[in-house]
């Protein structure tokens, strides 16, 4: 992912361009958490670049939410690519982080024009001899893109549910952590992640063995050891860059 902020008078941009998921949410919610502390008024997000962002992205963006609105400030999604879009009208969450008497969020401007577009579009068509074939056509093409559309978002709600159905025990996971090493929640993901990249398997699978040696169930060797060297890593002090 590829974060870039700047400020806008008394609000702060985040522009993010990749996915935003379990793995990369520790670095968006550093982003955010600097960008909130530098801004007067709040956050204003481009999201026009996220490929895909499933549900602990989502609940990174309310948690940002809630903890603006605490101290008078909001987060506000200026723009959004459509997978954002079907994400947060999916979940019922785009009237709180688009709210509707607030201009300029999400796609605002862009549908206007569109809209206008389509006007001057549909008053050609009809003074043309031809407009019959051509909403025809239009016709077909339409039944298409709704179908796709159909589809990616029966993808994207089947990935919500998997991702729903993994948090609990992730979220456990980052609680033994925490506990057993003294880990900040931020750290303690970030050990999952490391381990689980660097021991090639998911991330769920690594948070139900790290809960079940809670329960007396021996974890693999080579991933108690794993989990202990990401641990020393955090703890260790870096020296200066050469």
């Amino acid at each position: 992912m590829r974060l870039e902020a700047h400020p806008a008078g008394e609000r702060t941009v985040v522009v993010a361009v990749g996915e935003i998921d379990m793995d990369t949410c520790p670095e968006l919610r550093r982003s955010l958490h600097e960008a909130l502390a530098a801004s007067a008024r709040g956050i204003d997000l481009d999201l026009t670049g996220v490929r895909f962002c499933d549900c602990s992205g989502l609940n990174l963006l309310l948690l940002a939410h809630r903890e603006a609105s605490a101290d008078g400030r909001t987060v506000v999604v200026r723009s959004a690519s459509p997978a954002v879009e079907r994400l947060l009208t999916v979940t019922g969450t785009a009237t709180v982080l688009t709210p509707a008497g607030d201009p300029g969020a999400t796609h605002g401007t862009t549908h206007d024009s569109t809209m206008h577009d389509s006007t001057t579009k549909d008053s050609t068509m009809k003074e043309s001899p031809s407009s019959e074939g051509a909403l025809d056509g239009a016709d077909t093409l339409g039944a298409e893109d709704d179908l796709r559309a159909e589809d990616d978002l029966r993808v994207e709600v089947g990935q919500l549910r998997r991702a729903m159905q993994t948090r609990p025990v992730i979220d456990l996971a980052r609680g033994v952590l925490m506990a057993t090493f003294g880990l900040s929640p931020e750290d303690a993901w970030t050990v999952l992640v490391t381990v689980s990249q660097n021991a090639n398997i998911k991330l769920h699978h690594l948070a139900e063995g790290t809960v079940a040696a809670v329960r007396g169930e021996p974890l693999p060797e080579s991933l108690r050891q794993q989990l202990s060297a990401a641990v020393a890593e955090l703890s260790s002090p870096r020296g200066p860059e050469p």
